[in-house]
């Protein structure tokens, strides 16, 4: 059938039925010129990610399979939990939500990281994300220590959905606290899946696992329908992890 050219008010194909119509780039399913907020939000209600280089058009994915991290499965190593301890005792140490957004993205864009030249965070992503921020379905999780922001998330958030993002560290370790925050947080409500799009290694080390595509699909199918909750914590929800196993 091949790929479907996007005008901004087209529909996109439906990932149960169209995925992959080129075999050759298995997971890509349009393109389109422009990204818009309207536009992401469709997406991510039918589990359709936009990632791309500057300088190409705009490519939606849907992978198969897609790599998810259930929140409750998260890793806390014997290390990273005393790492929490030291968090939750030290006032040096933060987390905050939705503190500024968009330097959080800009950070995560702007993250120097190993084998990848240039960020597929462009300004029209920016741009495109901070609206639906504003709209109250995009939301950063940042890490302070001694006033400074040396770490954090940004993720997209439908009812009982997150998909995650990007993360950066200026600290070591600053994004993993990030990253358990959001988890603790996601757990207490009742939120089961957080998507990370496609597997790596880093991921699959702190918990994601991948699952077929047309499982993903259903969950989100069936949790974006949800009334969004309230994005309000701080590092104090740190402290489910130290009741965990390690």
């Amino acid at each position: 059938m091949g790929l479907s050219w996007l005008q901004p008010n087209d529909p996109f194909p439906s990932p149960w039925s169209d995925a992959d119509p080129d075999p050759e780039v298995p997971g890509l399913l349009a393109i389109s010129e422009d990204i818009s907020a309207e536009q992401l939000l469709r997406a991510y209600h039918q589990g359709i990610f936009p990632w791309y280089s500057d300088g190409q058009p705009i490519l939606w994915w849907s992978p198969n399979p897609r790599m998810v991290l259930r929140p409750k499965n998260f890793k806390v190593s014997r290390n990273f939990k005393k790492e929490i301890k030291n968090v939750l005792m030290d006032q040096d140490w933060e987390v905050k939500v939705d503190e500024d957004f968009h330097a959080t993205i800009l950070s995560c864009a702007t993250q120097a990281r190993p084998g990848q030249d240039g960020t597929w965070i462009t300004h029209a992503i920016m741009h495109a994300y901070g609206q639906i921020h504003e709209q109250g379905h995009a939301h950063s999780i940042e890490v302070f220590h001694q006033g400074q922001r040396v770490g954090g998330l940004y993720c997209v958030n439908l009812g009982k959905m997150v998909f995650g993002e990007s993360m950066f560290s200026k600290k070591t370790g600053a994004s993993k606290i990030a990253l358990a925050s959001l988890c603790a947080w996601a757990i207490a409500q009742d939120i089961e899946m957080i998507d990370c799009q496609q597997e790596t290694a880093h991921l699959s080390s702190m918990g994601g696992t991948p699952i077929p595509r047309d499982e993903f699909l259903n969950h989100v199918h069936a949790k974006t329908t949800a009334i969004n909750p309230i994005w309000s914590f701080n590092k104090s929800v740190l402290q489910h992890w130290l009741s965990q196993p390690a």
